[in-house]
C-alpha cells in the first residue's frame, strides 16, 4: 500500500525557514519522481518543486526560486522540502505526491497519483 506522509510544517515569522519531510512507505521510492505541491486557501493546489529519480534534477515553480530546495535521501525513503525566507504568501497546505508511473519525470498535478494528507505552513508575524 502507497503511503506518503508529511511532517515538519508550523508557525514561522516572515523570513524564518523550515524543513518538510516527506516519508514514502509501499513502494520503491528511487523508481519515482517525487513532487511537491501547495493549497492556499480560496486557491487552486499548484506545483511548487519536484524531483526526478534518473538523475536528481529538480524543478521549481518561480515564486520559490532560490528559496526553497528539494532533496531526497533514497536510504532513508524521504523527500525533503527545505524553505527558507519564507513570506506569508506561501501560506498553505503543503502535500507531497508520487509519480503516477516510474521513472517518468513531470510537474503537472494530473500525473501524479499517490497523495499525503498535507502539513499546515503559517507564515506570519
Amino acid at each position: 500500500q502507497v503511503q506518503l506522509v508529511e511532517s515538519g510544517g508550523g508557525v514561522v515569522q516572515p523570513g524564518g525557514s523550515l524543513r518538510l519531510s516527506c516519508v514514502a512507505s509501499g513502494f520503491t521510492l528511487d523508481s519515482y519522481n517525487i513532487g511537491w505541491f501547495r493549497q492556499a486557501p480560496g486557491k487552486e493546489r499548484e506545483g511548487v518543486s519536484c524531483i526526478s529519480n534518473s538523475d536528481g534534477s529538480t524543478y521549481y515553480e518561480d515564486a520559490v526560486k532560490g528559496r526553497f530546495t528539494i532533496s531526497r535521501d533514497n536510504a532513508k525513503n524521504t523527500v525533503y522540502l527545505q524553505m527558507n525566507n519564507l513570506r506569508p504568501e506561501d501560506t498553505a497546505v503543503y502535500y507531497c505526491a508520487r509519480a503516477r508511473y516510474p521513472n517518468y519525470v513531470s510537474f503537472i498535478e494530473s500525473d501524479f497519483s499517490s497523495w499525503g494528507q498535507g502539513t499546515q505552513v503559517t507564515v506570519s508575524s
